[in-house]
């Protein structure tokens, strides 16, 4: 027979066990957003574009092209109409480009959303980097407001000679206000 003070030591370990194991499990899981963002950012992972804050000199070859296309979604439930303003471009890897996204709301509501960029293929995420992008912050629509969003960027020239398409995609989320 156990003796009633093993009996409720057992029982303060259990309590203690079953109390702390959601809460530890959730700070890991709230720890790995950030953990996953930087590692994303730092490896291209997923088709995350890096990001530059001033425009740099790179060595320019004029002889090589890559043809960039833009693309748009939005998730549902997100009540603006959102388009890249041109659906590809021919670009020179080194030269900087400057091109946009147009959105409209169509509510009688302010709207809060975030973009967020994937570039495929993966590989070319990492030389992807954008100097100006509406996707770095939060936009805010006023009803029926219409607005077109910056987008300027380069694509390194280290970026692999194979590689001679690359796709640019923005999913807009809503954003609770």
């Amino acid at each position: 027979m156990v003796d009633i003070s093993v009996r409720k030591k057992i029982t303060k370990i259990f309590w203690i066990k079953l109390i702390l194991s959601p809460i530890l499990m959730f700070a890991f899981a709230y720890a790995m957003v950030p953990i996953y963002d930087v590692f994303c950012e730092i490896t291209g992972f997923n088709g995350t574009t890096g990001r530059i804050n001033s425009e740099q000199t790179y060595a320019i070859d004029e002889s090589r092209r890559i043809e960039v296309s833009f693309f748009a979604m939005t998730m549902g439930g997100f009540p603006v109409q959102f388009r890249p303003k041109i659906n590809s471009m021919e670009v020179i890897p080194g030269k900087f480009y400057t091109t946009s996204y147009i959105a409209k709301n169509n509510t009688d509501k302010v709207v809060i959303g975030q973009a967020v960029p994937s570039v495929a293929p993966t590989e070319a995420a990492l030389y992807f980097k954008k100097l100006e992008c509406f996707c770095f912050n939060k936009q805010v629509f006023e009803p029926h407001q219409k607005i077109e969003m910056t987008l300027r960027f380069v694509i390194e020239p280290e970026l692999d000679e194979r590689i001679k398409d690359v796709s640019l995609s923005y999913n807009f989320f809503k954003i609770k206000n």
